[in-house]
């Protein structure tokens, strides 16, 4: 008899638990979410339970957030339907108008979000700004223009457009958050650019189809249509 066959050895690699499936079973633990409830990262109470109630809770929300909700984003956050915070909205909006408070829930870019007033634009500027200015230069306000009402647009348009180099101007308009990518020119290859969110939020418009007319300020527009296709 050799040493694989010594007695009391052969079953030691029977009794290994890859080759059996319920000493696996034993020899992993349970996971936490198997063994255990898992723990919600926070225990929301009952709406009626808390001062004000679901009118309450919609303000706290929307004294925090950075962009404008949407009415599905409350709804989940509220655990109430879509309606009921379509209902409560509007109520939030009649009541800061009736009470002419310095700021205004406003829906802009698809979603709600506070907004001062603008009859308080002076105050504000003295306080935030105090002296200093945050506001975009001529030449950047020309380049987003067109960027607006021309996207998707290379930088080379944008600049044959205006007669300058618009390179560092563009930079300084993606850094802002106004204008991002919009992939390539399938015929050059060249960067398109568009507007964000972020710039409708800037201007308070829903979509880009509450811009004004360009036609009365610059009825000539069109001509970005007519550069040869060696300019991208």
């Amino acid at each position: 008899m050799n040493d694989e066959e010594r007695p009391g050895e052969a079953s030691d690699a029977a009794t290994e638990p890859e080759n059996h499936p319920e000493a696996v079973a034993e020899a992993v633990p349970e996971t936490p979410s198997e063994s255990e409830p898992q723990t919600e990262l926070t225990d929301v109470p009952d709406l009626d339970d808390l001062p004000g109630g679901a009118r309450a809770a919609l303000e706290a929300v929307l004294m925090v957030v950075q962009q404008p909700v949407e009415e599905l984003q409350l709804a989940a956050a509220l655990d109430v339907t879509v309606e009921r915070v379509t209902e409560l909205l509007a109520g939030l909006v009649t009541e800061y108008d009736n009470d002419a408070r310095g700021f205004e829930l406003r829906r802009v870019a698809g979603g709600w979000r506070f907004y001062t007033r603008p009859e308080f634009s002076p105050v504000l500027a003295r306080f935030v700004l105090d002296g200093q200015t945050s506001k975009l230069s001529q030449a950047a306000l020309e380049t987003l223009a067109i960027v607006a009402y021309r996207q998707p647009v290379s930088r080379a348009r944008v600049s044959a457009v205006r007669g300058v180099n618009v390179d560092a101007v563009m930079r300084t308009l993606v850094t802002r958050g106004l204008v991002e990518d919009d992939g390539n020119d399938p015929e050059t290859g060249a960067t398109l650019y568009r507007t964000t969110q972020t710039f409708l939020h800037k201007l308070g418009l829903t979509s880009l189809d509450e811009l004004p007319a360009l036609a009365p300020f610059l009825p000539e527009v069109d001509a970005l249509d007519d550069f040869p296709a060696g300019v991208a």
